[in-house]
């Protein structure tokens, strides 16, 4: 699914009203009308107080023209407009019209008088503010917002909550709405998915209305949102005439004393992904554990003890990856230094490796075309520096990414897979997956799905789609608390069986029968 800029939404509009031959209007109908049919569906009728807080702009245009909906269907509602400046636009206007003509006579709230009083049990919809804002809202409307908070009413957004920018971070915490719910129109907005813009709404869900279906299928757009329905093409089916050499021979590099389990993981993980064949490399310290726990996996020991120290193998692997649990001892950024001068494999760089390319930029000059990498946020902040928001964050990944010509996956919530200035935004995953190994794991996959022929983008963005999505799986079974990276990896065939599975539909409703009158 793509996820169009403001700047793009705005066109949309634009096209769809010379194309379809409508009024600027007839799109503010649409959206108030996808948004009753969904707030009637919910409600049919209860008697609840609705409390509708609309802007002067196309957004309060929006609020203004549900509430006339509402209104017509018998619903108990007060509309309060937010008269925060004096430029109106017209398609609000003409929607207070209609509203006035139905005899409904909103209020109007300024700097000066009381905010109206809200019950807990009561429904706010807030329209103040769309994807146009383009600076922090005035003090009385940042207090007229946590009057709304104050209230503890479920909140419904309209389109995005108002007092958030759809191209730049939060500039005054408390200028916001925290929403409930947001229902967007035509396709998600990149701030639902980023850490500082994500967390002022607990859930959303996206209406269609009606925007021209050629323009939104040309337009190539910045970010897409990855879901079932996008990986499925990824997708490379078995052949019936295969072995073990077929889908490749993996090399997973690292270990140190005390760290011999993140190898463990993404071993573990390679092979449960699909991986033909499996080598870790580590110390000696880590030959017995993975001999012992792992007995599919290879294991080759270079000679050091407690870190590697030399990286060498007499094979030709199909990927390598690389900094798993590794350390940075002084032998091993030499090591790693030699290794990448040698390389000619695909590469998957993790953990240590990510932070000795951060402390020597100079090694970045060698790195493979298309390699992998997959930090944290923090070891992502040592590669591209600080950053002053979310935004400011994708832009640097993106220039990083172009510069080395890498793949970079920014790890999070909703893991964002950043190659040649495009962002792919995982849906899948979930808070318990927060927890020591996961992103060992997560590793161990890409590096799987490339030993198998996935080219390296296609793999991060399949890998980070069934991590989250074995993590989900998994998450049903131990709970958020106790889930592990382990449960995680012994979930990933689940994952990949889930995406051949049909969801169920919901069971009819049905009025249980009733005995005829013996009368």
């Amino acid at each position: 699914m793509k996820i169009f800029s403001a700047e793009q939404i705005y066109a949309a509009d634009e096209f769809t009203i010379q194309k379809q031959g409508i009024a600027s209007d007839a799109l503010m109908e649409r959206a108030a009308i996808q948004i009753f049919n969904w707030l009637h569906m919910r409600m049919q009728g209860a008697p609840v107080k609705i409390h509708l807080f609309c802007g002067i702009g196309m957004n309060g245009g929006d609020g203004v023209a549900l509430a006339r909906h509402l209104q017509e269907h018998g619903y108990h509602i007060a509309v309060y407009i937010v008269n925060y400046s004096k430029t109106r636009a017209p398609e609000f206007l003409l929607n207070l019209e209609r509203l006035k003509e139905r005899k409904v006579w909103p209020e109007f709230l300024d700097a000066a008088g009381e905010f109206p009083e809200i019950g807990r049990d009561d429904i706010i919809v807030d329209a103040i503010f769309g994807i146009g804002l383009n600076r922090p809202a005035d003090d009385w409307v940042v207090k007229l917002m946590q009057h709304l908070h104050a209230s503890e009413a479920f909140i419904l957004s309209v389109d995005i909550p108002s007092g958030l920018f759809t191209d730049k971070g939060v500039q005054k915490p408390d200028a916001v709405v925290k929403a409930n719910f947001v229902l967007s129109f035509q396709a998600p907005k990149l701030i639902f998915f980023l850490p500082e813009t994500g967390s002022y709404m607990n859930q959303w869900e996206v209406l269609d209305i009606g925007l021209d279906q050629e323009y939104l299928t040309t337009t190539e757009t910045d970010y897409e949102l990855i879901g079932k329905n996008e990986v499925l093409p990824i997708y490379m089916p078995r052949e019936k005439f295969s072995h073990k050499g077929t889908y490749g021979h993996a090399l997973l590099i690292g270990g140190s004393k005390g760290k011999i389990g993140a190898v463990h993981l993404a071993s573990k993980a390679c092979l449960f992904t699909g991986a033909g064949l499996v080598t870790a490399q580590v110390p000696e310290c880590g030959v017995m554990p993975l001999q012992t726990n792992l007995p599919e996996v290879m294991v080759k020991a270079d000679g050091s003890v407690e870190h590697i120290a030399n990286i060498e193998y007499d094979f030709s692997p199909t990927v390598i990856a690389v900094g798993i649990g590794m350390g940075q001892d002084p032998a091993t950024i030499k090591a790693f230094s030699t290794f990448l001068e040698k390389v000619r494999s695909p590469v998957v760089i993790d953990a240590d490796a990510l932070n000795m390319l951060a402390s020597n930029q100079a090694l970045l000059k060698k790195l493979p075309k298309k390699s992998v990498l997959t930090p944290h946020p923090k070891e992502l902040e040592r590669l591209i520096g600080k950053w002053k928001d979310d935004f400011e964050k994708l832009e640097k990944t993106k220039v990083f990414s172009k510069k080395h010509d890498c793949i970079i996956l920014i790890k999070g919530a909703h893991t964002i897979v950043v190659y040649e200035g495009k962002g792919y935004i995982n849906t899948t995953g979930n808070p318990g997956m927060a927890t020591g190994g996961s992103g060992d794991v997560l590793t161990g996959m890409i590096t799987g799905l490339i030993a198998q022929g996935y080219e390296p983008l296609k793999a991060a963005i399949f890998a980070t789609y069934l991590h989250g999505r074995a993590g989900d799986i998994a998450v049903e079974e131990f709970g958020y608390q106790a889930l592990t990276a382990s449960a995680i990896c012994e979930k990933i065939g689940a994952a990949y069986i889930d995406l051949f599975t049909v969801p169920e539909p919901p069971p009819q409703n049905r009025e249980k029968e009733q005995e005829p009158n013996q009368e």
